[in-house]
């Protein structure tokens, strides 16, 4: 008996210890990790898959998501922002299981399904440290403190202020929707960024940028850093050459980056607080000398209009040859006059001839697919493949001819051809003949049915007509008027449930709020039904959406601009000193909040259920009026439903218990949410919180406890300035307790919560007793079981109370 005993206490203890170490290494480590380090996305998922920040806290390190939200990368991130400035597996995302590992020996690597897919190949070098300089550099430390790997080395498609790109290094950019990368490189005593075709083709050089400073001439360029507003370009004794300014704010403290992005350009931008600015300087500066500036083989002119070429104005070039068909003929076509290609002035001419050897050295090489000639040098040039060509208006530029297939054959065997088709010719015939007796057959059927159809398809125009020319309807926008209007989408102003969020400036000046949905399974009929009924809403507590998107596969939504944006960023402030948000602003915010849910699932034809209510979907426009947001992929219920079954969506830390345990959801999961979010109001302080202590870290849980002592003022956040004589504070408290109830039989409706706000309705002491604490270790315990679920990881915080991370799976 006494060997059980002594067993039981031992599990008991093993089984704390562990809790214990969990619970701990999910708070993030702040300049530095030791060797024995590791850990998976899901283990970190409280922090945003991050687990190491930077002294300053400016910079992270850990997994973020790819546009797949099952696939995650390790990088560097600048945290304000978002913005990834450095990628260890771009190309190879990991999942949520997969480990980051940084050993005893000194090696840090990532694996996936047990195969190393990334390292830095440091194992044994002395390596005592890993630190995320506040720069933004990831560095291996040996233990004499020298740098025995850094990221800063490896860059991908990212420079950051003051990091030596030198020779040798080549920044790359992600394939572009035409498979097509770009890479900056130095290399011949210049920077050079070229096209990744096979082999490469350069289209700009900073040695013949007109808009550099030339500081000395007649030494190469070894080397180049960011520096403030500028780029600075040295020799190999780091004597300053040249200089290249892309902006005209030379303030030292804003932190600039290049960027080598999927459209070939460089674009230079700012990180200030949680938005990206760019300049308007990019690189190259003419848009019509990049690769893709249009389609391959088409023209692009200045002012970056695309046109087809002017001798095939189908734009159809036939099959392209290959050396896989030589036997095929081919001929060579011009695609008009006067046409330029942008790799001509940094490539060696094929050979120097005439036109007419240069067409034939193409003809006669299987592997040239264009050649451009020019007569006054005798320069002739041959490529492969090649992106758009570049128009002049004046007609001066090059000879140019594209290879194509011949639509006959080469004549050699045309018999033996016609030999080898006689007995699919008598098959054709056969079948034709075959199908015309059931068409005579079912004629009258078939044209009765045809007509059916036409009839349907008139009627289903004439809807769409008619929705979209109702009064008051969004506008329905094409993707390119969305592109242009966000400057393809350059500034982004936050990540939202199911996509980004972008700045938007409409033709008529407007500003808005452009929002690309990703991963919502809805066809265009169904999206634009949905849309059609969002957009009839209009309240004062709701964003306007104005328009949308259905393109294709593009979905999205145009929403009025809020200037204060989100919640969360004046609540959650991080540096002292910082604007906040006082009690009446608050308490102002709780009653427009819970004014537009309570519109939302009352008020309008269908019930509304929002799915997603979070400080991040409360928007402030320039007078902190509160209006809710992201409402445009919530649940639509009829009038007769009560409850409703749903694909899982919503955030961490809001979601009702209803959600994980697979009951039917309603509105009053909504009041949960709201719940939580007015607690927030409150405190002024995330629900949970792992740097607070373990009687406070979980706050729902402190403040029902506090209730019950009748210790109000532990619960009000310690930054206000209190009225003993404000009765809106306990009020307030109480509201938040009944809405957060874990029977939703107990939470009042939202139109009760805006009366009791307002003081209309009496509000009694919610019950006090709350099953929260066992079921969150109850739910700890069932996840270990299960390893895991796709609500969450298998850690310490597993109830879906603890943090803000989205979440979506079947239910």
């Amino acid at each position: 008996m006494g060997k059980w005993v002594f067993l039981c206490i031992t599990i008991v203890c093993l089984l704390i210890l562990f809790l214990l170490e969990t619970c701990m290494a999910s708070v993030q480590n702040k300049g530095n990790l030791k060797p024995g380090f590791q850990g998976s996305q899901m283990f970190w998922i409280d922090n945003d898959g991050l687990f190491l920040v930077s002294n300053n806290s400016n910079f992270a390190f850990g997994f973020t998501t790819t546009q797949d939200v099952t696939l995650f990368l390790l990088v560097v991130i600048h945290k304000d922002s978002s913005t990834t400035v450095w990628s260890a597996n771009r190309g190879s995302p990991v999942r949520n299981s997969d480990s980051f590992v940084f050993d005893d020996n000194g090696n840090a690597y990532l694996q996936r399904g047990g195969s190393t897919i990334w390292s830095t190949g440091t194992s044994k070098k002395g390596v005592s440290a890993m630190e995320l300089l506040d720069s933004g550099n990831l560095v291996l430390r040996g233990n004499d403190g020298s740098v025995v790997w850094q990221s800063f080395s490896h860059p991908t498609d990212t420079l950051l202020p003051n990091q030596e790109f030198s020779e040798g290094m080549k920044l790359v950019s992600d394939p572009g929707s035409n498979n097509l990368s770009y890479s900056l490189e130095i290399k011949s005593g210049d920077m050079i960024l070229s096209a990744d075709f096979q082999p490469p083709q350069p289209y700009w050089a900073m040695g013949s940028d007109t808009l550099r400073t030339i500081n000395k001439d007649g030494n190469n360029v070894t080397s180049a850093t960011l520096n403030a507003n500028s780029w600075r370009f040295y020799d190999g004794n780091k004597a300053l050459l040249w200089q290249f300014i892309f902006a005209d704010n030379n303030n030292a403290n804003a932190t600039w980056i290049a960027v080598l992005g999927t459209d070939g350009f460089i674009t230079f931008i700012v990180l200030q607080g949680g938005s990206t600015n760019p300049s308007s300087t990019r690189i190259p500066e003419d848009q019509c000398s990049r690769p893709a500036a249009c389609d391959p083989y088409y023209v692009c002119y200045t002012g970056n209009k695309c046109q087809c070429p002017s001798a095939l104005p189908s734009c159809k070039f036939g099959a392209r040859p290959s050396c896989n068909n030589s036997k095929d003929s081919v001929e060579l076509v011009s695609p008009g006059d006067g046409l330029s290609y942008f790799a001509l002035g940094f490539v060696q001419p094929f050979s120097k001839t005439d036109l007419n050897g240069c067409k034939d050295s193409c003809l006669r090489n299987c592997s040239c697919g264009a050649m451009f000639f020019d007569s006054d040098s005798g320069n002739c040039f041959l490529f492969n493949q090649i992106g758009s060509m570049q128009g002049s208006l004046n007609r001066v530029g090059y000879a140019s001819y594209v290879k194509i297939s011949s639509n006959g054959g080469n004549g050699k065997n045309s018999e033996g051809s016609d030999k080898k088709r006689f007995p699919i010719v008598v098959i054709i015939v056969i079948v034709t003949v075959f199908v015309i007796l059931i068409f005579l057959f079912a004629g009258f059927y078939y044209h009765k049915k045809k007509r059916k159809v036409s009839e349907y398809q008139k009627e289903s125009s004439e809807e769409d007509n008619f929705l979209e020319g109702l009064s008051g309807m969004p506008i329905r926008f094409s993707y390119k008027d969305l592109e242009t209007s966000t400057s393809n989408f350059i500034v982004k102003l936050g990540q939202g449930g199911f996509g980004s969020v972008y700045q938007g400036t409409l033709p008529d000046g407007t500003r808005v709020a452009v929002k690309k949905l990703e991963g919502i399974g809805q066809g265009k009929k169904e999206f634009r039904a949905e849309v059609s009924i969002i957009g009839s809403i209009h309240h004062l507590h709701l964003v306007r959406i104005k328009g949308f998107c259905a393109e294709g596969s593009h979905r999205l939504l145009v929403y009025e601009y809020m200037a204060n944006g989100s919640l969360d960023k004046w609540l959650f402030r991080k540096n002292k000193g910082e604007l906040m948000l006082d009690w009446d602003t608050r308490y102002n915010i709780a009653v427009g909040t819970a004014k537009g849910l309570a519109y939302l699932h009352e008020d309008c034809d269908v019930k509304i259920v929002h799915c997603d209510i979070k400080p991040e979907n409360v928007l402030l426009d320039e007078h902190f009026l509160a209006k809710v947001s992201d409402f445009g992929l919530a649940k639509l219920m009829t009038r007769e439903q009560s409850h409703v079954f749903t694909t899982l969506r919503g955030t961490r830390g809001y979601l009702a218990p209803e959600w994980i345990t697979n009951y039917a959801i309603s509105e009053k999961s909504d009041v949960y949410s709201y719940g939580m979010v007015l607690l927030e109001l409150v405190s002024g302080r995330r629900n949970y919180d792992p740097a607070e202590s373990s009687d406070k870290s979980h706050f729902p849980s402190f403040a029902f406890k506090m209730m019950e002592e009748g210790k109000f003022k532990d619960i009000i956040d310690t930054k206000l300035k209190m009225d003993e004589e404000d009765a809106r504070f306990a009020t307030a408290i109480k509201v938040a307790l009944w809405c957060i109830q874990d029977d939703m039989y107990l939470r009042p409706p939202m139109t009760k919560v805006v009366q009791m706000l307002e003081g209309v309705y009496p509000v009694l002491p919610p019950p006090t007793a709350s099953p929260l604490g066992s079921r969150l270790y109850s739910n700890f315990f069932k996840s270990i079981s299960e390893g895991g679920t796709s609500s969450g990881p298998s850690d310490c915080n597993s109830d879906a109370y603890l943090s803000a991370v989205r979440l979506s799976g079947p239910r």
